[in-house]
């Protein structure tokens, strides 16, 4: 896991807008997928710990006193970083945890669904690799993705070459509409390959941000040099 080393020295958290009770909300989400996981309080105290620690720790209301996120459960929230709102009265806190962020087992505390638009929707690449890993573990008839899965890998990489010439063909042909719906086609079968090999979304942005650290080391020893 990456070290923490971009802190705000300059910023004095007594700047922060701490309510009556000293308390201020974190909204901890998800880094990566930028998942909604919970809202907690945290007073001073805590978010003093939180830093020193790379580990979040809040204030419990019910309980009143501190709570290291994961010591009894294991599942730890690791600090990505720490940023306040415009008006210094919230603070988003992004983690990389180790386990569900809810008592109840659930990855995220936010799983009730109250109210759902009949035009709009939430698409994610986390959902779509599911669907298509439900086509695996549970084969759908007459459902393509389940076809692709019982013929195995040489016919699923034999339709990745082929989505991969085509996003190929439309680019130098210079058609963006086009290009757009041959790189969506390429993508779902290489999410296909990735569920059929066993590679996850973290896998790859895990590999990419490696890549990410790497080229800013590279600029700053340039800029330096």
């Amino acid at each position: 896991m990456a070290e923490n080393t971009a802190i705000n020295e300059d910023f004095d958290i007594d700047q922060l807008k701490f309510d009556e009770k000293g308390l201020i909300p974190a909204v901890v989400i998800e880094a990566g997928t930028h998942k909604l996981l919970m809202v907690a309080w945290m007073n001073r105290e805590s978010l003093k710990i939180s830093m020193e620690r790379k580990l979040t720790c809040f204030w419990s209301r019910s309980r009143q006193e501190l709570w290291l996120k994961g010591d009894t459960s294991g599942n730890y929230q690791h600090i990505v970083s720490i940023t306040a709102d415009c008006d210094l009265d919230t603070l988003e806190v992004i983690v990389e945890k180790d386990g569900p962020a809810c008592h109840t087992g659930s990855e995220s505390c936010f799983f009730n669904p109250v109210w759902q638009s009949d035009e709009l929707q939430d698409f994610t690449m986390e959902d779509l690799m599911e669907l298509i890993r439900g086509r695996k573990t549970d084969p759908q008839e007459g459902s393509y993705t389940s076809y692709l899965f019982s013929k195995g890998i040489d016919k699923i990489l034999k339709k990745v070459g082929e989505e991969s010439t085509e996003v190929i063909i439309a680019a130098k042909a210079d058609d963006k509409k086009e290009t757009i719906y041959e790189v969506a086609d390429l993508a779902y079968h290489v999410m296909v390959m990735m569920i059929e090999m066993g590679i996850s979304i973290d896998d790859i942005r895990r590999e990419l941000a490696s890549r990410h650290v790497i080229d800013h080391k590279v600029k700053q020893e340039h800029m330096t040099s």
